[in-house]
This record gives structure tokens, sequence and C-alpha cells, in this order.
């Protein structure tokens, strides 16, 4: 076996939507960072949807953006179509969503990470992880190839044993046509961590000059538009169109026929798929009232004719797929260039972490991405920018990074991960947050970007500038004016403070109210349940918190707290027996 030379900080293992982010927060805080994937050509691949944003998803990507992450900037750079989500209801839940150009997104994000001082890239694919003494040491490689580590996050996305289904038809990938990566779920089987299988799944891929557009309603582009980074201005440019449709009573009926055809329904896959993202004879199962569902044609990028049909993911034979287009009024004469297929893959069961996303059982070993149940770029790429800021301050000795449930959606996301765990890919809401009023896409910076000074993801000599902007949106939410100039903002705009002390003044009510519940939680947070006291053996418990408790391991009152089933009787005595546990330690 080659022992490579250098010891890295960190090795990221995947380059997708977590590992870029992870990878890119690693070497921006200055560590030395290994990016080990599979394929150099399918960095940062847009694998479904050529979108960046959505509900709730979309302020996922303003968080990222104000950690300073680069999926903002990217998607703004590739961007062909912009819509601003949720206008109908209040500010506190409006979501930018981008349609990007798929190609031109994964070359500038591989041009970021190849022009990033300290983060070595190479294409090789991880096989075993080595632990030593409950610390992780090294990761081998396909190419017999030993690299030592401080820390390691493992971001595969759907690729560990990946297998790919189109009707009966089987292949395995981790991706179509993109092989799988095939031992490292057993190793990770080997050092203790529960592995499970996931499903998920994606539309066919038309071409775009067989479809008959006059039969769609057209739906231009945002202008002017949000963009996605906190710092990029709208710009007036030619954005390609997306098209509105609909199936139809054909198509229903071609589905009850077909039905037992779908992988998903002829007992190929026993894997459970997303209930908010369900392949369209899913839909056909779990909604039979609703014979026809809204499609969405959408641009794969400036120089394609491939569209992506939101809607209509399936996992039917090829020729049942032809039939379904077929039921579409302006897609009778489609040609797929690309079918339809679902993909199972293996995953690691959330609870084996802790809140900053490490392995509780292994130092210095981080999971992100749809490793730990999660399904969507967005949620991919929060976890990836705190995985990776975290395996450097383990990598330095440091205090873990963890963002509250009151500070972002990302905290929300890692939380309900960690303590609840999952049985069916994990998607972000806004109602899952309980302070969305709180978590705007406007305010994101607001929030957030301390912490990208203090870990040195920001440039020192802007802070003065973001420290002006927090005065000026304080200002003017009060008295609905500032002293201050755009002058006094630098790269914080002056416009965009303007509307988020609009929006804060409009909700300051409720913004007083959940700050005050906000302080409740981070106090419960505080209460930390000390090493060597396990919760699970407090006496007069339930038996069903026992067991969630013993397999959680919470680290805090806070967390015991947001365990489904834990009882406000069980926390009192917990609580009780801490403050016990900690007079007899103390003597």
């Amino acid at each position: 076996m080659f022992e490579y030379s250098e010891i890295f900080d960190v090795i990221v293992v995947g380059a997708g939507h977590a590992g870029c982010e992870a990878a890119l927060a690693a070497a921006k805080m200055g560590a030395k960072t290994l990016l080990i994937t599979q394929n150099l050509d399918t960095i940062a691949q847009m694998s479904c949807n050529p979108s960046i944003g959505g509900i709730a998803k979309g302020q996922i990507v303003k968080e990222i953006d104000a950690l300073g992450g680069a999926m903002g900037k990217i998607t703004d750079e590739s961007a062909v179509h912009y819509h601003m989500l949720n206008t109908g209801k209040g500010e506190a839940v409006w979501s930018p969503r981008a349609q990007c150009d798929k190609k031109l997104y994964q070359f500038t994000y591989k041009k970021y990470l190849e022009n990033a001082e300290n983060l070595h890239i190479i294409q090789d694919e991880a096989m075993r992880v080595n632990v030593e003494n409950g610390k992780i040491c090294s990761l081998d490689t396909a190419r017999d190839t030993r690299y030592k580590t401080k820390t390691l996050v493992i971001t595969p996305g759907t690729f560990m044993k990946g297998k790919v289904h189109i009707g009966k038809v089987m292949l395995s990938g981790g991706r179509y046509n993109d092989m799988p990566s095939s031992l490292l779920s057993d190793s990770l089987r080997e050092i203790g961590i529960t592995i499970g299988r996931m499903k998920t799944g994606t539309p066919m891929r038309i071409n775009g000059n067989t479809i008959d557009f006059s039969k769609f309603t057209p739906q231009p582009s945002d202008f002017p538009y949000t963009p996605m980074s906190l710092f990029n201005k709208p710009v007036k440019k030619d954005f390609l169109q997306c098209y509105i449709g609909r199936t139809t009573d054909e198509t229903a009926e071609i589905l009850q026929t077909h039905l037992k055809e779908s992988a998903l329904y002829s007992g190929n896959i026993h894997s459970i798929g997303p209930r908010y993202c369900p392949s369209i004879e899913d839909k056909a199962v779990k909604f039979p009232q609703n014979k026809h569902h809204p499609l969405f044609l959408e641009p794969e990028g400036l120089y394609t004719s491939e569209y992506y049909i939101q809607g209509f993911s399936t996992s039917l034979p090829e020729y049942v797929q032809y039939k379904l287009l077929k039921s579409v009024p302006g897609l009778e004469n489609a040609q797929i260039v690309r079918p339809g297929y679902a993909i199972e893959y293996d995953y690691a069961d959330p609870t084996c972490l802790n809140a900053w996303l490490e392995v509780k059982t292994i130092s210095g070993l981080f999971f992100a991405g749809q490793i730990n149940g999660t399904t969507g770029y967005e949620e991919a790429g929060g976890q990836g920018i705190m995985a990776g800021i975290n395996a450097v301050l383990k990598a330095r000795g440091q205090e873990p990074f963890i963002l509250r449930r009151d500070e972002a959606y990302i905290g929300v996301l890692i939380d309900d991960l960690v303590t609840k765990g999952v049985n069916e890919p994990y998607r972000m809401f806004t109602s899952r947050a309980e302070y969305r009023i709180m978590l705007r896409q406007d305010n994101a910076d607001l929030r957030l970007s301390k912490y990208a000074f203090k870990y040195g993801l920001f440039e020192k000599e802007n802070e003065k500038y973001f420290n002006n902007y927090q005065i000026a949106v304080s200002e003017m939410a009060k008295k609905g004016e500032t002293s201050l100039t755009q002058e006094d903002l630098g790269i914080w705009d002056f416009e965009k403070a303007k509307i988020s002390a609009k929006i804060q003044k409009k909700y300051q009510g409720y913004l007083d109210r959940n700050i005050k519940d906000a302080k409740a939680l981070a106090d419960a947070d505080k209460i930390v349940i000390p090493a060597g006291f396990d919760a699970s053996k407090v006496k007069g418990i339930l038996i069903e918190s026992s067991q969630k408790l013993a397999k959680i391991k919470p680290a805090t009152l806070g967390q015991a707290s947001r365990i489904p089933g834990i009882t406000p009787a069980d926390l009192q005595l917990i609580a009780l027996s801490i403050a016990k546990y900690r007079k007899a330690k103390n003597g």
C-alpha cells in the first residue's frame, strides 16, 4: 500500500453539494484539506432538478451564503430563471428559487475549488475508514493508497451501494451511468455505524425541440429578482422561461394499468422514498382522488435542449414513460433523452451524531448530506458547511460550532436529524421551524455572518461594514432612518438594509414573543447532561422514554425535551437527577 506522505487536517469524501461546501469551508479556514471524488468531471453535479432554493430551501441557501459558503454565489453566476415562492403569504416565509444552467453551475463550483488555497483535490474512491483508540486516523482508497488525517468528513450522496431502477431493469450506480461506492458503507458498519436503505428518484429528461409549448402556460422569470447571494444585486439579462402544465385522466388510467411494472410497486424496491417528493405512480396510489397533477417544464441550461419535468418522477419502464408523455397535452411527440429512474442507497442513522455532526463514538469522524437521511442540494450544502467548520475546529482542539433552532433553518435541520432520526428522506419546510418569523431569507446575514467572521470564512476587513449594516437595520426599524450611508456599509447593500428593517418593524410584536420563547430554549440547552450521567437510568421515567434516551444520548436537557415521546414529567425527573448527580460528584 502506498502511504501518502502528508497528514491532512481534514479529508472530505465526496464532491456533491455537501462535500463541496465542507471542503471549501475547511480550506478557507486555513486547514490542510483533501477532497476525494470518484470523478472530477461530476463535481457539484445537479443530479436531479437543475434548480437551487425553494420553500425553506431558499432560506438555507441564504444561510450558507451568510456563513461564507459558495452555493448562493454560484447559483447567481449560473442562473437562467428566478422565482420568489410563497409571495401570497407574509415575508417571513418568502422563499427564493432559481433555475440554473446545470453545467455552468457544476464547472463554476469546480473552478472555485481548484482556486482555493489549502485544498488538494484528487480522483479516487474511498474504501475503508481506519480508526485507532476510538479516533479517526486514516482513509484507504481503491488505488491502494492510505491518506492520514486528523478528521474525516463523509458525504457520499446516493453512492453507497447505489442501485438504479427503471421498471424491472436494475443497475449498480450512484447515478445513472456513474459507478457506486461499493465498500464504504461496509467499512462504516464494521466500526459500529447503523446502516439503512433509502430511495429517491428523478423524472425523464426530454428534448425541448419536441415539446409543443403552446399547450403550456409560460412562467417568466421574476424581474427585478432576488439574488441567491446576499452580496449580489439584480442585473438585467436574458432569462429562459419555465412552463406549467397538468396530467390528464388518460395519465391516471395509464398509471393504474401499469402500476405493478413500477420498480416501487413490483417488489424490487423495499426502502422508503421521500414523502414530499413522490413519484407520479406514488401520487396515483396515495392521492387517487386527484386525477390531474401539476407539471413544470424547466430548462436544463443555455446550451442544451434538455428539459426537466418536475412532478413526473418515475421508476416505470421506459415504454410506459413514453405512454405517460403522450397523455399530456404538448408532450404527445416528446422524445426522451434520459429516462426517469429510482435509486436506492445506504445511509447512516443520524442519531449516531452529535449536534455538530461528529459521530458520537468515533472522534474526528463527521457525516453530512444524504448519508444522514436528507434529500436536496440545499439540505446537503447546509450540513456540509457545518461539518467542514467543525472538522477544522476538531483538528485544532477547539469547541464545536452549533446552530440553535432559533438561529437558522440549518440549526432546525441538524437538530431534527440528530434528535429525532429519520424513517424517510428528510426535506426542509418552513413549517418545521417554530421560529420561522425570525429565520427569514432577508436577514440570514444578521443572524449568521458574525460566525463567518469568527471562524475566518469572511475577510476581517469587512467586519466593520457588517457591524454598520446591523446598526443601520436596527436604526431604520426603530426610527425609519439612519445616518449611515452606502459607503459606511461597503459590501452590505443599503437597499437590502431598508427591506430587512421594514420587515423587522412589521413583525416586531411576533419577534418579541419569539425571542422570549427562544431564550427559554437556549436556557434548556445550557443544562448540559454531565459525562457519566445516564439519563435513561433515571428512576420514574417512562420505559419508552428510557429506551429513546439510551439510543439518542442527548447532550443537553433541551435536546432531551425535543425527543418525541419524552414527557414534561420525564424532564423534571431528569433535571432533578442531574442536580443530585452534580451535588454528589462535587461532594
